[in-house]
């Protein structure tokens, strides 16, 4: 709660929690055992949830920069976390599985950041996420593969270690097998069954004894952790149409046990550490936030992105969280790891995580100060791009009488369906490549770039346009869209979309009409059914929507 009032995440609050009742505070000490016990729990439960989420759709949207720019960024910081270890005195191996926690970012921390900004449906949004999930992937195959080293590392093995991450592997492989072939028959026909006597409790009991009866089955079965079989048994689940229902009916027992994990991690940290070793915990913070983000936004724009993406992408990656946890107690259990690494890996992560907002409020007037230093944007964003998306050889559109509409997710999608009804040319300018290379299959003019950037507009050949749509769910973009417009025909006529009431206002004072408020239409409509569906005239209902929509009484809330 202390958290919540504080408008931190709630992360930290189950960790602080957690040392409050650990063995290194006084006072009252909680029962480490049954916490550990939990904790299992909660990992392989937090990990169906991130099974049952998983979305290959998502990933493959943003693949050509999220597949590569993830693991490059997982091998840069690991060589970092590797390196770090070595000047510590560890060997290469616990400083790859200490360079392997500090690669991994929050998924809940990166999720609610883009949900406050209301960037989740953005294509900066989408490429942090589909980014968020190579890393998860990459973490499921830590975790098959731990086991493995400790094995290797161990005394007393008598076998090949060859031969054992032979086995290892092709007891996984086995496992996956058996989930993809006989698990997606017969789990899905269980989980029919029992919703259909109709018995909430009954359904959801279901759900919880397949994901932690194969949780723990595969460990015993096929000697795989509880945390991939929980995975699987999500993945497995997630194919069927009761995949929102069952996350919906786990979702609470998810969030408790998870909490509990972040809670008994918590009691595993030793604050002495900070007095003790602080200049460990200033260098992990520092390879994470800083080493770790400069390389993100490095491979972003060696990928010719957009500074923006690459600032979003280099926010969203400032902070570890849940993954980095599971990994390094993994590792520490197994003996790969000193002790001292929990301690340090959760140190890092708390203040990475209470100091991540602050971050992502740096984004966007670093953003803004870039865009008003052309040169230093050029060399960044490598200025020969703009030539080669926009297929011309003069570097514009030969357009004459269109509409130029920004932004091409669904509300653009349906806009230009309206336009192609009606025989009207337009052009697209768009900051994802498979849409625009999508829009050029199907023959329609398509700018790669950021709208807020001088030049990209004109070479959508602005200046001959008789429309400008903005229909990209950005906020701050939207006015210095319309600024950059209005130098290059000042008299260009504006349809744009806004989210506030403020900006509402200030599109106003600049002479904009077509303003369009999602949540204004949607009151309007929404109270155009209820009068219809309450006997009203559909003649007469109409005409009070109308009446409401030109009233200045109608203040949208912001």
């Amino acid at each position: 709660m202390i958290a919540a009032r504080l408008k931190l995440p709630l992360l930290l609050g189950y960790l602080v929690a957690g040392m409050a009742v650990g063995p290194f505070m006084p006072g009252f000490v909680a029962d480490q055992s049954l916490a550990g016990q939990l904790s299992e729990i909660g990992v392989s439960l937090l990990m169906f949830g991130v099974g049952l989420h998983f979305s290959i759709k998502d990933l493959l949207a943003v693949r050509k920069i999220a597949i590569p720019g993830a693991v490059a960024q997982i091998v840069v910081a690991t060589l970092m976390g590797a390196v770090l270890g070595r000047m510590w005195g560890w060997n290469w191996g616990a400083g790859i599985v200490f360079g392997l926690s500090l690669s991994v970012a929050s998924t809940v921390v990166l999720l609610r950041a883009l949900g406050e900004r209301r960037q989740l449906e953005t294509v900066n949004g989408k490429i942090a996420v589909g980014w968020l999930i190579v890393e998860d992937l990459a973490t499921v195959l830590a975790l098959v593969a731990l086991p493995v080293f400790a094995v290797k590392e161990g005394a007393g093995n008598e076998g090949s270690p060859a031969m054992t991450i032979l086995l290892t592997f092709g007891k996984v492989a086995a496992f996956v097998l058996v989930m993809l072939v006989a698990g997606k028959q017969l789990i899905p026909r269980l989980l029919g069954r029992a919703a259909r006597t109709g018995l909430r409790e009954l359904f959801t009991l279901g759900v919880l004894a397949l994901a932690l009866g194969i949780a723990f089955g595969s460990a015993a079965l096929f000697g795989v952790s509880p945390a991939l079989g929980a995975f699987f048994a999500g993945v497995v689940i997630a194919e069927s149409d009761l995949s929102h229902h069952a996350g919906a009916e786990t979702l609470p027992f998810q969030e408790v046990f998870a909490v509990l994990f972040f809670v008994a991690v918590g009691m595993l940290f030793d604050p002495s550490i900070l007095v003790d070793e602080p200049l460990m915990v200033v260098a992990t913070l520092f390879t994470i936030m800083v080493g770790k983000s400069l390389a993100s936004a490095a491979i972003v724009l060696l990928f010719r992105y957009p500074v923006g993406t690459a600032l979003t992408i280099s926010a969203s990656l400032a902070q570890i969280g849940e993954f980095s946890f599971i990994l390094i107690a993994m590792a520490v259990n197994l003996g790969l790891v000193p002790p001292m690494a929990l301690s340090v890996i959760v140190a890092a992560a708390i203040l990475s995580i209470a100091l991540n907002p602050i971050i992502f409020t740096t984004v966007e007037p670093i953003d803004r100060w870039l865009r008003q230093r052309v040169r230093i944007l050029d060399v960044l964003e490598r200025k020969a791009r703009i030539e080669e998306v926009v297929g011309e050889r003069s570097g514009h559109l030969d357009l004459h009488d269109h509409v130029v509409m920004i932004g091409y997710g669904r509300v653009g999608k349906t806009v230009g369906q309206a336009l192609t009804q009606h025989g009207i040319p337009y052009a697209v300018v768009e900051l994802d490549r498979m849409v625009i290379d999508a829009l050029r299959r199907e023959g329609v003019p398509a700018v790669f770039g950021d709208a807020t950037r001088p030049g990209i507009l004109g070479h959508a050949a602005l200046a001959s346009a008789r429309l400008l749509i903005v229909a990209t769910p950005g906020r701050s973009q939207a006015r210095e869209i319309v600024e950059h417009a209005r130098k290059i025909k000042p008299d260009i006529e504006v349809c744009i979309r806004t989210h506030s009431f403020p900006d509402w206002q200030y599109f106003e004072s600049l002479g904009i009409r077509r303003i369009v408020m999602g949540e204004h239409e949607l009151a309007l409509q929404m109270s155009l059914n209820a009068l219809e569906a309450l006997g009203i005239e559909e003649e007469t209902a109409e005409e009070t929507v109308d009446g409401l929509r030109r009233s200045e009484a109608f203040v949208p809330i912001d």
